[in-house]
């Protein structure tokens, strides 16, 4: 099965002027009257013209568009619903380009970024797609700010749509070979694709085991991206498990079926990493991809067993649903061992302990570094993604150690922490970022620029903080 990937995007553009006989819209922002922007001296103020950030009204010939107080949510969302009030509209018949007349304090990345992913679907269909706007000039936007925006809403559409492909498509050689295209389509970015052979002889037991008890094999996506000759060498590792049953350790039914989403961390890493290249960061930087399907079989790995990492060190088996941890330890070692990195960020849905505790539209951020959680912190802020520091807290460290082997996989305690701090162990004492999106990485209902699905959490997060880290 073919899947429609990557989805098509709206396309925006900066403008200067405003073309004749196309379609309009104006800006409205909340007031005793109500204020409205350029081209609004002509627009009849209904009851339902109110500014309120993403209310949309055709009063007249144009299009009026509530921006609210004109925080960067209401930005994203004032472009996401714009794009779906537009949508509706040529579904009915309406036009399909349009001039969206800006004001001159227009946050306009926040703006793109809804604009171009609050359209965003994907749909695995027979059926002809629906008609959608194809395009959207901003009239006095900054060029730059726009391309920069409609880059990262790009990765953060790349994201979704790895995360969104059904698991009967999607075992580990899709995903290897799906970012192996993509990658070698932007010159410059070098990628390697290591099968199960290469993954036996080079001990990475973690990713082995984790995939043992499938007929579909692991991989390793092994991304490079050198942008630059000096500065710190940056490696992103993503959780890619392609499907999770939770093995022996079944899950229940309820829910298994999103499990399609269980590799998010591994597509923002692929998705971000591809961005970065498009856009030729001056950086260093690599990222890996364990991957692998954890399935029920004979030869699914079991609790009791004691599984060796890359690098040396064993873990004792003690829930074979908690595998992310196990992919992700054999990469992490890897590259402290044989990659040279400087600093370590992974990405994984990785516990449930993470949803309970922030919810989901919160990722949670673990930092052996105040300045490198300072530094992914006030990325994910500049770009619509928030983080909240988690403690690694000291008290629970010696949990993680096993009567049998060097580690226990899942100690008892808050989940969330106790799997940071597993991850720890593989880190060399480098500075090192461990980012949970076990919440945010899917949604059931539209907010902002989201769409109920993969929401392609953490991609736009690690394009930010790579591009300014170390400056």
């Amino acid at each position: 099965m073919r899947l429609p990937l990557p989805t098509p995007l709206l396309a925006v553009e900066a403008a200067d002027t405003v073309r004749r006989g196309v379609g309009a819209v104006v800006l409205a922002t909340p007031g005793d009257p109500v204020v409205l922007g350029p081209g609004g001296d002509d627009v009849e103020v209904t009851a339902e013209v109110t500014g309120g950030a993403g209310t949309t009204t055709k009063p007249g010939a144009r299009w009026v568009l509530g921006v609210g107080s004109g925080t960067p949510s209401d930005w994203r969302t004032a472009g996401a619903n714009l794009v779906r009030a537009l949508n509706g509209d040529v579904e009915r018949g309406g036009a399909t380009t349009f001039d969206v007349l800006l004001t001159p304090d227009a946050d306009v990345r926040s703006f793109v970024l809804g604009l171009v992913l609050g359209g965003y679907r994907f749909k695995v269909t027979g059926q002809d797609a629906p008609k959608r706007i194809k395009s959207l000039r901003l009239v006095g936007a900054d060029a730059e700010a726009v391309r920069v925006a409609a880059d990262l809403a790009a990765a953060t559409a790349l994201t979704r749509d790895l995360a969104n492909a059904p698991s009967n498509v999607k075992d580990p050689a899709w995903l290897a070979t799906t970012a192996a295209k993509l990658a070698g389509a932007v010159p410059g970015l070098g990628v390697q694709v290591r099968d199960e052979k290469w993954l036996a002889a080079s001990g990475f037991g973690g990713v082995l085991a984790v995939g043992s008890g499938s007929s579909r094999p692991p991989r390793l996506v092994h991304l490079t991206w050198e942008g630059a000759k000096t500065g710190p060498h940056v490696v992103l590792v993503g959780k890619g498990i392609t499907f999770d049953t939770g093995g022996i350790s079944v899950k229940p039914a309820e829910g298994m079926h999103l499990m399609r989403t269980d590799m998010a961390g591994g597509a923002a890493v692929i998705a971000a990493m591809i961005a970065i290249a498009r856009r030729s960061l001056p950086v260093r930087v690599t990222g890996l991809v364990p991957s692998a399907e954890n399935h029920v079989s004979g030869t699914s790995y079991r609790p009791g067993d004691v599984v060796r990492h890359f690098g040396g060190l064993t873990t004792e088996v003690t829930n074979t649903d908690a595998e992310g941890r196990m992919v992700m330890a054999d990469a992490l070692a890897y590259a402290v061992d044989e990659l040279g990195a400087d600093v370590l960020v992974d990405v994984a849905t990785l516990t449930g302990a993470m949803k309970i505790s922030l919810g989901v539209r919160t990722g949670g951020l673990f930092a052996s570094d105040d300045a490198l959680a300072a530094a992914i912190a006030d990325a994910g802020k500049r770009v619509g993604e928030a983080w909240w520091r988690m403690p690694l807290l000291e008290d629970l460290a010696e949990d993680v150690k096993s009567d049998i082997a060097d580690l226990r996989q899942c100690p008892p305690g808050p989940g969330g922490i106790t799997a940071a701090l597993f991850l720890r162990e593989f880190t060399g004492g480098l500075p090192w970022a461990h980012l949970d999106i076990a919440g945010p990485a899917r949604s059931e209902k539209n907010y902002d620029e989201v769409v109920a699905g993969a929401t392609g959490y953490a991609a736009r997060t690690l394009v930010e903080f790579v591009e300014n880290y170390g400056r």
